[in-house]
C-alpha cells in the first residue's frame, strides 16, 4: 500500500484522526462513510484490494509517507483514537508499559494485586522482561502509589502516568 494509493481511496482528518472513503466501494459503502471496523482486539481496520489494515498505520502513512517498521503506540491508550498526535513508534516493551488494564484485573490498580499467603496487597512492576516486587502493603493506594512511582522512574515517557491517561 502506498500513500498514493490509499489518497485516492481515502480522506484522513488530522484533527479527528477518522478515514472517510472518498469513493463508493460497495452498495453498502458509500463515499463521505466513516472507513473500517473495530475488530476483535479494539483496533480500528481497514480492508483496501482485499488486504486489512489497522488504521493506526494508514494514518502513519498518510503523515509520514511510509508504513511504521515497528509498533505504534496509542499515547493517550485509546484504540480508537487515531490522531497523528496520538500515535508514536515504540518497542513491544515500550507499548506494553503503557498499556491500559486487564480485563483479569481485580484491584482497579495497574501492577496492583491481592496477596493472600501475606494478607496484603502487592505491587509489581516489569523491567526488561524482569518482574520486579516493590513491596508489600496494607492498602491498594499505597501498593498502587509504589508501582506509578516505579512506573515513571522506569518507563519514562511510555509510562501511562506521562501520558495524559487517568491514574489506573
Amino acid at each position: 500500500m502506498s500513500a498514493c494509493d490509499l489518497a485516492r481511496l481515502l480522506n484522513y482528518d488530522l484533527d479527528t484522526g477518522v478515514f472517510t472513503w472518498k469513493v463508493d466501494i460497495s452498495r453498502r459503502i458509500k463515499a463521505g462513510m466513516k472507513a473500517g471496523t473495530v475488530s476483535s482486539n479494539g483496533y480500528l481496520k481497514i480492508k483496501l484490494n482485499g488486504k486489512a489494515y489497522r488504521a493506526h498505520h494508514l494514518a502513519w502513512l498518510v503523515c509520514k509517507n511510509e508504513l511504521p517498521q515497528q509498533e505504534i503506540d496509542h499515547i493517550n491508550g485509546n484504540k480508537l483514537d487515531n490522531r497523528i498526535i496520538n500515535l508514536r513508534l515504540a518497542t513491544r516493551s515500550q507499548n506494553n508499559c503503557n498499556m491500559l488494564l486487564r480485563s483479569d484485573n481485580s484491584s482497579g490498580y495497574k501492577g496492583v494485586s491481592w496477596q493472600l499467603p501475606n494478607r496484603k496487597w502487592v505491587a509489581r512492576i516489569s523491567v526488561n522482561r524482569k518482574r520486579i516486587t516493590l513491596g508489600f502493603f496494607a492498602s491498594k493506594e499505597e501498593a498502587a502509589e509504589a508501582y506509578r512511582a516505579a512506573s515513571i522512574q522506569f518507563h519514562g515517557e511510555f509510562s501511562p502516568f506521562n501520558s495524559g491517561k487517568n491514574s489506573r
